[in-house]
């Protein structure tokens, strides 16, 4: 394919970040279009700000003027500005200054940009997505060798190397027997949850890329991306970007939609979902994936967010630090009682602390779910972004941090979540079957005066030690990790009072 100038080397230009699924800002890209006579119009992916989409971006010379969710006419006033030889800096929320041909998203000092560090989301938002000027095919000329020693781990629930080396993954897959497949799981249910889809809005080609480089590296002729089915605008995203880079990428991924539910996102019962099965459950393991997955096959199954780790490490291996318990960044969507929800990226020696930056809380932080719906609830955030640090401190690595205000009640919100799970689980396992709908029988309790402490704990033990699924294993930690925090709050209400006065039923 013939290689264009990029979006860096045009100046004067306008970009807009926006989320695929945003059909409404589409009415600021035309109006500005049609307003420029001489200035490009670029629509770029999302930057994962959802409060600052459509973010408008106006550059000329080397500096670059940001608006965040502009009126059409502020939209068309800053075509005119440019048209006219200046940057529209007086009314504009941040002006960057930067190399006049930068490829990556220049970051104000202030705001919910400047949170963290934009690694595997540089090109987020500043690029045009579907452009292959924009992002060099690493895996048509270098498959992902170079990984094997930075010793990268899985990222997220969907991806069956979850906080293990991805590289053993791969080995085993390559050695087994029969052809071998690569999985990008992309089916989220949650709102929660947005990491994935930023990257598959904002960086399509370069998860391409990191898929294709370990399918070569594993042997495998064949690749998929699985779905949800609802995702409509991301389907056809998707398929843009293939279409845009398949006479570069070495192998050309499928795409295959999945069930809208949320036990069709763990590893093995998306294999069960793609194969077609009436009943979406996870696989009994061993065997693995790696060695027994799609159709029998050898399947290397990895979220996007771990595809785009892989294809940084292949481009700047000096950026991962191999002696590190959890090299490379992790993406974060904060969430819960915010204005808008944001997904930033922190590297390993941060802290969760700074994703409230990010975000504006409403009303006073009481505590924190970290790791998704069934994430572990904590009052701090003084911990580092790691698998490893998480685990210790009882909390999830999924990759969601929930802020909770202090009008949330403890009990209230953890028994919420195990009814999630007495609801979502497949059903194939006691423990993940029973063992929720016990959990919430027990919570129920406590409005009845009963604060079975010891029972809880216990129950909690069994399920996460013998549940076939993850949701069944992780199903008790919102619970024990909010009676390590707010057990007198578990008592005042099995002795009939509510301290924060939001409980007007029982569960």
């Amino acid at each position: 394919m013939e290689r264009g100038a990029s979006t860096a080397d045009r100046s004067p230009l306008v970009r807009v970040a926006t989320d695929v699924a945003a059909n409404g800002d589409e009415q600021i890209v035309t109006a500005m279009r049609d307003e420029a006579d001489s200035i490009p119009v670029v629509r770029t992916g999302p930057v994962g700000v959802l409060g600052s989409e459509p973010l408008v971006m106006a550059t000329r010379e080397g500096r670059t003027a940001f608006f965040a969710k502009p009126e059409p006419s502020t939209a068309r006033d800053v075509v005119d500005t440019l048209e006219d030889g200046l940057i529209p800096a007086d009314d504009a929320d941040a002006v960057v200054e930067h190399g006049p041909e930068t490829t990556s998203l220049p970051i104000p000092n202030t705001g919910p940009l400047s949170v963290g560090q934009r690694s595997v989301l540089a090109r987020c938002g500043w690029v045009d997505p579907l452009d292959p000027n924009e992002w060099p095919i690493v895996s048509s000329d270098r498959a992902a060798e170079a990984v094997t020693d930075t010793g990268l781990l899985g990222r997220g629930r969907g991806d069956a190397a979850a906080d293990g080396p991805v590289a053993d993954a791969w080995e085993t897959a390559r050695d087994a027997d029969g052809d071998p497949v690569v999985v990008a799981n992309a089916n989220e249910t949650r709102d929660e949850q947005r990491a994935d889809e930023v990257l598959l809005g904002g960086a399509p080609i370069a998860v391409l890329d990191g898929i294709a480089a370990v399918a070569e590296y594993v042997g495998a002729d064949d690749a998929v991306v699985y779905l949800n089915e609802e995702d409509s605008h991301l389907h056809q995203h998707l398929r843009e970007a293939i279409e845009a880079v398949a006479g570069e990428l070495p192998i050309v991924p499928q795409l295959v939609a999945g069930p809208d539910e949320y036990r069709a996102g763990a590893p093995t019962a998306a294999l069960e979902a793609m194969e077609g099965a009436d009943r979406i459950e996870p696989r009994l393991q061993p065997p693995s994936p790696a060695t027994h997955g799609l159709y029998g096959r050898p399947t290397v199954i990895h979220t996007p967010r771990t595809f785009a780790q892989v294809r940084r490490a292949i481009r700047d291996p000096d950026a991962f630090d191999a002696d590190a318990a959890d090299p490379g960044t992790r993406l974060i969507t904060v969430a819960g009682d915010v204005a808008d929800p944001a997904t930033i990226e922190l590297p390993s020696d941060s802290s969760l602390s700074v994703v409230r930056d990010a975000v504006e809380l409403t009303g006073s932080f009481k505590m924190a779910c970290v790791g998704g719906v069934l994430g572990g609830v904590t009052r701090s955030l003084d911990v580092a972004p790691t698998a490893q640090s998480l685990a210790a401190a009882g909390l999830g690595t999924d990759g969601v941090v929930e802020l909770l205000n202090d009008d949330r009640c403890v009990v209230a919100d953890v028994g919420e979540r195990a009814r999630f799970a007495s609801t979502e689980n497949s059903g194939r396992c006691v423990p993940g079957r029973e063992g929720t709908k016990q959990l919430t029988e027990l919570l129920r309790d406590v409005y009845q005066g009963s604060l079975e402490t010891d029972t809880i704990r216990e129950l909690g033990r069994v399920m996460t030690r013998s549940s076939n699924c993850q949701i069944g294993a992780h199903a008790p930690r919102p619970v024990t990790t909010a009676l390590d925090e707010f057990e007198p709050e578990f008592r005042a209400h099995a002795d009939g009072r509510c301290p924060s006065g939001t409980c007007t039923e029982k569960l």
